[in-house]
């Protein structure tokens, strides 16, 4: 169901995106399913692929290769239709740990974040709460201008994932 209609349950979970500070982003949504169901989501390519890239990108995910652990690393590439250039985002991954939290570094440029995932499972729905620390307020700011303002977008495909599957 789309964000937004009244009575779905999308429209009970809206997605809050906040400037923290001059370099920390922290965005988050309610989901209506069990933390491992959401975590899940976030760790298996097969699930992850089919929430990550906004549809109104126009992006396509030309392969999505995800080494879930402590250690592991992860690298996406991307697509865009008025470019004949792949685009890659890769990175490793901090820390892992199931159904509770992900830390992940972005390396594809000296302004990437860290980013901090963490799921709060209460009643059965789950709190996600994405954070992002930029090296610089410069970089923050780049992101928001561009692919920061997608996470609402992603966070409502993952809440229509979602529903088929608790």
């Amino acid at each position: 169901m789309p964000e937004g209609k009244e009575g779905s349950p999308a429209a009970m979970n809206r997605t809050s995106v906040e400037r923290k500070s001059d370099r920390e982003l922290i965005v988050t949504r309610t989901f209506n399913a069990p933390a491992h169901i959401v975590f899940e989501a976030w760790s298996k390519p097969e699930l992850f692929k089919r929430w990550w890239v906004p549809k109104s990108a126009g992006l396509s995910l030309l392969s999505c290769d995800m080494d879930v652990r402590t250690g592991g690393a992860y690298r996406l590439v991307f697509r865009h239709p008025t470019s004949d250039q792949p685009m890659a985002f890769f990175g490793t991954y901090r820390e892992v740990t199931p159904r509770k939290r992900l830390v992940w570094t972005n390396e594809e440029s000296d302004q990437g974040a860290v980013t901090t995932v963490t799921f709060e499972e209460n009643a059965g729905k789950t709190l996600v709460t994405l954070h992002e620390l930029y090296p610089t307020k410069a970089a923050l700011d780049e992101a928001l201008a561009g692919s920061a303002e997608g996470l609402p977008e992603q966070f409502a495909q993952l809440d229509e994932l979602l529903a088929g599957r608790s």
